[in-house]
């Protein structure tokens, strides 16, 4: 039995782990905290029949867990890792503070300093499709971003087979409204979100392409890196992604052989669907799940490879997702707990 605490367990994604985690067979949660609501309820929180108890993370016992998942904002899981892996517990961080490699970068995309950057060499990409093995050995694991997780899923065959035209690649995407988290802001405010539809941070400029060039760089290998122009938007409802990208591929590939690096890639993925030529991925194809759809659409005359991937982005793309890696990191099956 896996023993887990989760640091910031009143936010969306908090809140769904507990949901996965009450379903996990080899799983019990010994803590949840919460700065804003220590000393209450998870049920005082969220309409549900859980009553954990919510303490404030300067009371977390570490010492009786085997993990830590940290659903903390930008900026917060800094210390709080360090913290965790001081007293040798392994984490699994669904913040952004431990995805970039590079203590620059960081700063750079997020407008401040890294104040652990010493744990940067030990953090591993928690994308398992990519770095399953490693996974396995973490002792932290930076769960990867929402966003970025159904881009480079999308994009990965292409860019690992060198099948791209150019280093540049664009990139569509829409969200649900949770995607930015349960604290309110006036752009997903119900009167603003509902029965609209809208684009922010367009061209290259939202934090999340960071970590789609830094992996997709790396699946290059090159030494060159990779360029991704990003339109993501707030689309009306609850959850999910749908992501749209438009490769252009390198003279002489054909869609068969496109086809065939995703087969290649994905046939032994547990929780990748490629979908048949003429579909589309969709919303209804994963929200809900811990599925990745892809589908791939030719451009007749052009040489431009459609790819479209659906996601939930509070699963696949968040607390799903970290408990898949925390299945790989304690040698359970990599199913467990999740569909």
């Amino acid at each position: 039995m896996v023993r887990v605490g989760i640091f910031g367990a009143t936010g969306y994604t908090g809140y769904e782990l507990v949901n996965i985690l009450l379903r996990h067979p080899q799983a019990e949660i010994v803590f949840t905290t919460s700065e804003s609501s220590a000393g209450g309820k998870l049920s005082d929180i969220f309409p549900c029949p859980w009553d954990f108890p919510l303490i404030g993370l300067a009371d977390a016992p570490l010492d009786q867990v085997d993990v830590v998942f940290l659903c903390l904002p930008h900026g917060a899981s800094m210390d709080a890792v360090r913290q965790v892996r001081s007293a040798g517990i392994r984490a699994i961080d669904l913040s952004a503070d431990f995805r970039l490699s590079d203590a620059a970068a960081y700063r750079r995309w997020y407008g401040h300093e890294h104040t652990a950057p010493e744990l940067l060499n030990e953090a591993v990409y928690g994308l398992p499709e990519l770095h399953r093995g490693a996974i396995r050995d973490a002792g932290l694991v930076a769960n990867p971003g929402c966003y970025p997780t159904s881009i480079i899923l999308g994009l990965y065959p292409l860019v690992r087979a060198g099948a791209l035209a150019d280093h540049q690649v664009i990139a569509d995407s829409k969200s649900g409204v949770s995607g930015a988290g349960r604290k309110p802001s006036l752009t997903t405010h119900f009167v603003e979100a509902h029965d609209n539809f809208s684009p922010y941070n367009i061209g290259h400029t939202h934090r999340h392409i960071a970590e789609m060039e830094q992996e997709l760089s790396l699946a290059r290998g090159n030494g060159s890196g990779l360029y991704v122009i990003f339109s993501p938007h707030l689309l009306p409802v609850n959850r999910g992604i749908v992501s749209t990208m438009y490769p252009r591929l390198a003279p002489g590939w054909t869609i068969e052989q496109v086809r065939g690096l995703y087969e290649e890639a994905y046939s032994d993925e547990p929780f990748i669907h490629l979908l048949r030529a003429g579909q589309v991925a969709t919303l209804r194809h994963t929200v809900n799940t811990n599925r990745v759809a892809i589908a791939l659409t030719p451009v007749d005359g052009s040489d431009t490879l459609i790819v479209t991937s659906s996601l939930d982005n509070l699963i696949k793309g968040a607390s799903g997702q970290a408990v898949q890696n925390m299945n790989l990191m304690f040698g359970l099956d990599e199913k467990m707990g999740l569909m």
